[in-house]
């Protein structure tokens, strides 16, 4: 029985600033992803706000919102076999240093901060990360 899945992934601003998009999107291709849709959007604060409601409480909050929303960013619908595990397998630890050799923030991430993708993770987040952004 196939676990065919769709997750979310953001190409952040610090990712798109410097031209990544493309070798980030050849990374998720080499794993057997398969990007269903993608757009270039800028949002405002209030939609990051909107976006990380979960993480409100939390102290890095504000810089979070702040920072999604100061440039473009790439957001696009991947789908594969257990798409959100192996999304976040790809991307790495949230902090570059300590991601794998090999993955997305380990090879362009710049910080804690600019970490240069975003992935859902969970199924469920997943879904409701996607409508956020791709509204039908």
């Amino acid at each position: 029985m196939s676990n065919l899945e769709r997750t979310l992934s953001i190409i952040k601003p610090d990712a798109v600033e410097r031209n990544l998009d493309d070798q980030i999107k050849k990374m998720f291709e080499n794993q057997g992803f398969k990007i269903i849709k993608e757009k270039k959007i800028q949002i405002e604060k209030s939609e990051a706000e909107s976006f990380y409601k979960v993480h409100e409480t939390k102290p890095f909050f504000n810089d979070l919102c702040t920072y999604l929303s100061s440039g473009p960013i790439v957001v696009m619908i991947l789908q594969k076999e257990n798409a959100v595990l192996a999304n976040r397998k790809l991307m790495g630890a949230t902090n570059p240093k300590n991601a794998e050799q090999g993955t997305i923030r380990r090879k362009y991430g710049i910080s804690i901060d600019k970490n240069s993708v975003h992935g859902s993770d969970s199924i469920e987040n997943a879904k409701t990360e996607i409508d956020f952004f791709f509204k039908e």
